[in-house]
């Protein structure tokens, strides 16, 4: 009986250190809405805490790591998402910055040229 126990026990407690690193590893890729450059991991404001939570217990729940991405972008947008899906709303995410770098380029080139 006691082997038995023990057994549970190191079961519950490793399947609780592999839900933990779930919800550690899905925290790492959403941006913190209300933090400046924060992962929802790294964030210690209230909205953050509240994601992990909700994070922890759909994956308790059972529910996979796509639906609850889905979830906090219908609530949130894309911009919660580190690497949002490449489509027509989000190419000025993905290739703004280029086209940033690549008109800065012109302009230095132009002037350097005279």
């Amino acid at each position: 009986m006691r082997s038995l126990l023990l057994g549970l026990l190191i079961a519950t407690a490793a399947h609780a250190d592999d839900l933990d690193s779930r919800v550690e590893r899905l925290a790492q890729e959403l941006r913190c809405v209300v933090c400046q450059s924060q992962s929802v991991a790294e964030s210690n404001a209230p909205l953050a805490v509240d994601m992990k939570r909700q994070l922890r217990e759909g994956l308790a729940a059972g529910r996979s790591e796509e639906e609850l991405r889905q979830d906090l972008v219908q609530r949130y947008g894309e911009q919660v998402l580190y690497r949002p899906a490449l489509h027509g709303g989000t190419l000025p995410l993905w290739f703004g910055p280029l086209a940033l770098l690549a008109v800065g380029g012109l302009v230095y080139w132009r002037n350097a040229k005279q």
